[in-house]
């Protein structure tokens, strides 16, 4: 099977869709937003609503509007400030948005999440049922990371993060990230401009990362790691990843149509269920608990649960029911888990004769890390 072909059945099958606009593609640098990029957007994402599919949008531009609104421009600028920007930029980026699908008689709903939204069970369980209920009523969700209120500890890396834990939330059947850059390269092409792209990837490799580069984008923090690390996650849920030109008219209509353009990332087989996609990808560790070579084997070769008995030290102070990772006696992070005691009652238990017969970690809450 070609991939033309391919990418035929799973559109096929495909009904919900994630849409990642980064602030690159929809604003002008120092003019606010692109409202033709925006106009073309919408008109697009219209489309895909008539024809029945279910769309979420995730959309940056928040803090690049304030500060075109404002004409602020000073480098560097504080958190503070980035917090005051997004909680302007956001009133006007949600108006356009709002204004624009108005015309097609599309109705929008803003969602503004931080990390611990999604990392906190029952706050995650609510977002997915709100994202569900608005895609029943026809709505399109718009996401974007509440800058308002967020901190360094709560934050997303940057949307296209973001717009891989919404794509699992929802179980998502394509994300969509439209970029500045119109696809993958073997090198940055900003540093070769004859760098050649790369159309089609199977798995994401170390060599895929190296492709990469390091340099953020024009106006938001991500850049195309950030972007291969959204993909990565993604396509480990069973989901597949397209990357393309986010200004070019119709770029939707010439994917869906088969034309050969930008860079399609092929999923892989899903291998966890949901709840463990859920620890491995949305919580943050906030401890670490060292293993010896028997827990290392019992939980890696064996499938158990981590016992009390196996734990040479632990790291942190940590409540009960905290995600921590499992590091072995080499320093290798193993694997991130939930765990049955605080910090506090582990360190006691380790000096109890009841240490051996108590479980740290359930298997059912333990989820392998590749190395």
């Amino acid at each position: 099977m070609n991939k033309k072909e391919r990418l035929e059945k799973i559109l096929r099958k495909t009904k919900k869709v994630v849409i990642k606009v980064g602030s690159a593609v929809i604003t002008k640098e120092d003019e606010g937003l692109n409202y033709q990029v925006l106009h073309n957007l919408t008109y697009e994402i219209n489309r895909l609503v008539k024809a029945g599919y279910k769309v979420v949008l995730v959309s940056s531009g928040a803090i690049a509007c304030g500060r075109a609104k404002l004409n602020y421009y000073k480098k560097p600028i504080s958190l503070t400030e980035k917090q005051a920007l997004a909680a302007i930029g956001q009133a006007a980026l949600i108006q356009a948005y709002e204004d624009l699908f108005q015309q097609y008689q599309i109705h929008v709903a803003q969602i503004l999440l931080t990390a611990e939204d999604l990392s906190l069970r029952e706050r995650y369980l609510n977002a997915k049922k709100t994202l569900e209920t608005l895609l029943k009523w026809n709505i399109v969700p718009i996401v974007n990371e509440n800058d308002t209120v967020t901190t360094e500890s709560i934050k997303f890396s940057d949307n296209d993060i973001l717009s891989a834990l919404v794509s699992g939330t929802i179980e998502a059947d394509f994300l969509i990230i439209l970029s500045d850059i119109d696809a993958l390269y073997e090198e940055d092409p900003r540093i070769n401009p004859k760098a050649q792209k790369i159309r089609e990837v199977e798995r994401i490799t170390p060599e895929i990362f190296s492709m990469a580069g390091s340099k953020p984008g024009r106006l938001g923090r991500g850049g195309m790691y950030s972007k291969l690390l959204a993909a990565k996650m993604v396509t480990s849920m069973g989901i597949p990843v397209v990357i393309l030109p986010g200004r070019e008219p119709l770029v939707l209509e010439k994917f869906w149509s088969g034309e050969e353009i930008g860079t399609i990332f092929w999923a892989e087989e899903r291998k966890l269920n949901m709840r463990k996609l859920w620890i491995k990808y949305y919580i943050k560790p906030e401890g670490k608990i060292y293993i010896d070579e028997g827990a290392e084997e019992a939980i890696l070769k064996r499938g158990k649960s981590l016992l009390i008995g196996g734990i040479i030290s632990v790291e942190g102070n940590f409540p009960k029911g905290a995600c921590v990772e499992c590091i072995n006696m080499k320093g290798q992070i193993l694997a991130k888990g939930l765990v049955n005691f605080s910090s506090e009652e582990l360190l006691k238990l380790k000096i109890s004769r009841e240490k051996i017969n108590k479980e740290v970690i359930h298997r059912d809450n333990l989820v392998f890390l590749e190395p």
